[in-house]
């Protein structure tokens, strides 16, 4: 991501996301630390593997959706001093994807990217921006007291509701209602902690639409 992003391009793409208040969201914690998740992340360097549980068709999907688009605003990704959050499907959330769209099981890393990458790189962009909270540092801590909030995301006009369970479970609301709503995986929260980007994995991919 370093190499595929300037610090030019990624303020501009914070400016085409409004990064705006919440609606009903938790009060985020201070954070001042300006470490990007691009760089945690090392969009611009992803290699895909046998881990089912990190993050590299996500990384793949930025990588793909900067190449064709390089200011889309999912480089703000890359810009550590504009704060969000990001909700990370894991490979394996992408992996369940791919074989609910194909009706078939898909057992690799990239074969799930491939699927995911064949729905057209508008709607990759779309997909990944409604994973993306612009505007707050929003920590697990925050995320468990915020239960019934509605966040508006970077696709422009598409919310997520929050959801918290006995548990605790987090989970996310989005269009797909006949996907499972994604969970909040607790062993992957606070990822770039003490950052003003932080990141949580979830379970599933958000969709803000009916497949």
């Amino acid at each position: 991501m370093r190499r595929s992003l300037t610090k030019t391009a990624a303020l501009g793409a914070a400016a085409a996301l409004g990064v705006g208040a919440l609606l009903a969201a938790p009060v985020a914690q201070a954070a001042d630390g300006n470490t990007s998740l691009a760089e945690v992340l090392e969009v611009g360097s992803g290699m895909f593997d046998s881990n089912k549980g990190d993050f590299d068709i996500l990384t793949k999907a930025a990588e793909a959706v900067l190449a064709a688009k390089p200011d889309s605003a999912v480089a703000v990704l890359a810009d550590g001093d504009t704060a969000l959050t990001v909700f990370a499907p894991t490979d394996k959330a992408f992996m369940d994807l791919a074989s609910a769209l194909s009706g078939s099981t898909v057992s690799s890393e990239s074969d799930a990217f491939d699927a995911v990458a064949g729905l057209g790189i508008d709607t990759v962009e779309n997909v990944l921006l409604y994973h993306v909270i612009p505007g707050k540092t929003i920590t697990s801590k925050d995320a468990l007291n915020a239960n019934g909030a509605v966040l508006p995301t970077a696709y422009k006009g598409k919310n997520t509701k929050v959801i918290v369970l006995d548990g605790p479970i987090i989970r996310l609301r989005d269009y797909a209602p006949a996907f499972k709503n994604a969970q909040v995986i607790l062993d992957l929260v606070d990822v770039n902690d003490g950052n003003k980007q932080i990141a949580h994995g979830v379970d599933a991919v958000m969709l803000p639409f009916k497949p």
